[in-house]
């Protein structure tokens, strides 16, 4: 995909690379597309799993506790689910029309010269969708998804023959941060979720909490909303007109907001 920033980073700034989840993360979850989610998770449990309603809710939790997805919990528990039959039954009905163009943080990430990629444990399709509503499609050079860290359970002769990787795993973040091809400790990585905080930070990973307005023990930053992010972690805009004598950051964070694009009237 075509990035709408420029290629090139900043060659001052502490970060070469941003890494970014996605639901929660890039739109509010007050979207209530978490919501509707987890309800299909639970649907899905009961017509194609047949569990009873009753369990399916407290399955949910608990397989996504143990193994950080139902799907990844199913299939270790030997039951043989379709990685595509199961995101088509889970995502299929989402209200994307809740999410809306969202003007102000694509003129942020535009403004962000480094390399972009969203992380998600989702599928391509809805990571695909999503960004698409939010009018964010062309800002990010990558999507790491599903697909990405499962490159091989297609080909699976059992269901249990390739567990599914995702975050929060040690597995997943190395896939990550392979695909990025940069040092993990210029890479700064954001999510809403603390246990993917705390992996991305085993890894070496530089971690924004998102979300939150009191960082964890292992985020190096808390960030409320992504529109807020030149007043949070300013140096991701640092080069070398912006830096003091001292190495200091030169220019006030209105300056660097100020950087930031206006949306054009009607956008």
């Amino acid at each position: 995909m075509e990035p709408c920033g420029k290629s090139a980073g900043n060659s001052d700034s502490p970060f070469d690379c941003l890494l970014f989840d996605l639901d929660d993360t890039l739109y509010s979850s007050k979207s209530g597309l978490n919501v509707v989610c987890k309800r299909n998770i639970e649907e899905f449990l009961v017509k194609k799993c047949g569990f009873s309603p009753e369990k399916a809710s407290c399955l949910r939790v608990d397989l996504f506790r143990a193994y950080g997805s139902t799907l990844a919990g199913l299939r270790a528990l030997g039951f043989d689910i379709d990685a595509d039959e199961y995101h088509s039954f889970v995502h299929g009905s989402l209200p994307y029309e809740a999410l809306k163009p969202d003007v102000r943080l694509r003129n942020v990430l535009r403004s962000i010269t480094q390399r972009k990629l969203v992380f998600t444990n989702s599928d391509r399709n809805h990571a695909t969708r999503v960004l698409e509503r939010l009018g964010l499609g062309d800002c990010f050079d990558d999507i790491i998804c599903f697909e990405t860290l499962n490159l091989n359970i297609s080909k699976s002769t059992r269901p249990d023959e390739f567990p599914v990787v995702l975050k929060p795993s040690i597995d997943a973040m190395k896939i990550a941060i392979e695909v990025t091809g940069e040092d993990p400790r210029r890479t700064l990585f954001f999510d809403d979720n603390d246990r993917n905080i705390t992996a991305g930070k085993t890894m070496g990973l530089r971690t924004v909490l998102v979300g939150k307005a009191v960082k964890s023990k292992e985020a190096d930053y808390a960030l409320e909303n992504m529109v807020n992010l030149a007043q949070v972690i300013p140096e991701i805009w640092m080069n070398g007109e912006q830096k003091g004598e001292d190495g200091g950051l030169k220019r006030t964070i209105s300056e660097i907001e100020s950087a930031v694009p206006t949306p054009a009237v009607g956008a």
